[in-house]
C-alpha cells in the first residue's frame, strides 16, 4: 500500500508540473519571439509550478474582487465622466470656432482701406529755351482688392491757355502683379488756329486698360480710350527704379500717344501721335519730398487738315527738366 500512494503521489506531481509547464510555455509563445524563446534558460520544473500556483491564486483574488463590485459604478460612471469630458470638449471647440467665424480676418489679409496721393511739379525747356510748366496728380483710395485711381495731368505751355487731361478709374486686382481698370477721362486744350484764333476742344471719354507690374519690375499703365466724333486711341506709360543708393535712385521711362482714328474738329494725326523716353534721377530726402532732374527726347506728330484748323508738321528734340515730387 505505501508503494501504491508513493506512485500515486509521484504521477499527481508529474502531472501537476506538466500542466503547469505547458501553461507557461503557451504564455511565452505568445508574448516572446521563437529566437528569444530558444535562448531563454531552462527553468527548474519546481519553479514553474509556483509560478502556476501563484498566478491561480492572483486569478481567483481578481475574480472574487470583481464580484463583489457594483455593475452600475463600474461601468456606467466612467461612461458619465467621458460623456460629460466630451460634451465640454465639444463646448469649447464650438466655441472657438464661433469666435474663429467671428474674427474678420480681412484686416490681416489687404482688406484695410488705405489712401496715397502723390503730386509732381516740374519746369520742363526745350532746345529753343520754350518753357511750359507740368503738373502731375495721382490719388488712390480703397484696399489691395478695390481701388479708385484719380489721375490729372496739365500742362501749361509759356503764354499760352493750359491743357487738361483727367481721368477717374476704378481699379480691381485680377492677379498678384496687375489691377484691371475701367473708368472716363476729361480732356480740354486750347488749339492756334489761322488769322491768330484760337479754338478750345473738350471731350469725355471712355477708359479700359491695365495697371501693375511687368516682367523686370517695369510699372506699366495701358489704357485703350473710345469717343465722342468716332475717337479711338491708346496710351502707354511704363518705368522702372534703379538704385544706385538707397536715397538716389535713376528711373527709365517710356511714354506713347497713338491715334486709330478721329473726327473732331481739332483732330490729330493718326498713328504714333507723341512719344517721350527718357531719364529720371531723383534724389529722396525721405518718402515724402523728391527732388529730381530729367532729360527726355519727344515726338510729336502734330494735327491733321480739316474745316477748322491747319495741319501741322512734327516736331521732335530734347527735352530737359527739374522738378519736385511730394507724396502722402
Amino acid at each position: 500500500m505505501n508503494i501504491i500512494k508513493i506512485c500515486a503521489q509521484f504521477v499527481l506531481a508529474s502531472s501537476v508540473l506538466l500542466i503547469s509547464a505547458g501553461t507557461m510555455a503557451d504564455d511565452m509563445h505568445h508574448g516572446m519571439s521563437a529566437a528569444e524563446i530558444e535562448q531563454m534558460p531552462q527553468m527548474d520544473m519546481h519553479q514553474h509550478a509556483a509560478h502556476a500556483q501563484t498566478d491561480a491564486r492572483k486569478t481567483h483574488q481578481h475574480d472574487s474582487s470583481a464580484e463583489q463590485q457594483p455593475n452600475d459604478s463600474a461601468v456606467v460612471l466612467p461612461q458619465a465622466q467621458s460623456g460629460m469630458q466630451h460634451d465640454s470638449s465639444a463646448g469649447q471647440d464650438s466655441g472657438s470656432a464661433s469666435t474663429h467665424q467671428a474674427h474678420d480676418h480681412r484686416k490681416e489679409h489687404g482688406g484695410q482701406i488705405y489712401t496715397s496721393t502723390s503730386v509732381d511739379q516740374k519746369w520742363q525747356v526745350n532746345g529753343q529755351g520754350d518753357g511750359a510748366l507740368k503738373t502731375e496728380l495721382e490719388s488712390r483710395i480703397g484696399t489691395d482688392e478695390n481701388k479708385i485711381f484719380i489721375k490729372v495731368h496739365a500742362d501749361k505751355a509759356e503764354s499760352e491757355d493750359a491743357a487738361w487731361d483727367a481721368k477717374v478709374l476704378y481699379s480691381r486686382m485680377i492677379s498678384d502683379f496687375w489691377d484691371a481698370q475701367i473708368g472716363a477721362r476729361y480732356r480740354a486744350e486750347t488749339r492756334h488756329l489761322e488769322n491768330d484764333r484760337t479754338g478750345s476742344e473738350e471731350a469725355l471719354d471712355a477708359v479700359i486698360g491695365l495697371h501693375g507690374m511687368a516682367p523686370y519690375f517695369f510699372e506699366t499703365d495701358a489704357y485703350v480710350y473710345a469717343g465722342e466724333d468716332r475717337y479711338s486711341g491708346f496710351s502707354l506709360e511704363t518705368e522702372r527704379d534703379l538704385l544706385l543708393t538707397q536715397q538716389l535712385i535713376i528711373k527709365p521711362y517710356l511714354e506713347l500717344d497713338a491715334v486709330f482714328s478721329d473726327e473732331s474738329k481739332y483732330a490729330k494725326k493718326t498713328g504714333l501721335s507723341k512719344a517721350a523716353l527718357g531719364f529720371e534721377t531723383r534724389y529722396e530726402i525721405n518718402k515724402k519730398v523728391m527732388p529730381y532732374f530729367e532729360i527726355a527726347y519727344e515726338y510729336e506728330k502734330g494735327h491733321k487738315q480739316t474745316a477748322w484748323q491747319v495741319s501741322t508738321d512734327a516736331e521732335h528734340g530734347w527735352q530737359y527738366a527739374a522738378g519736385i515730387r511730394f507724396k502722402f
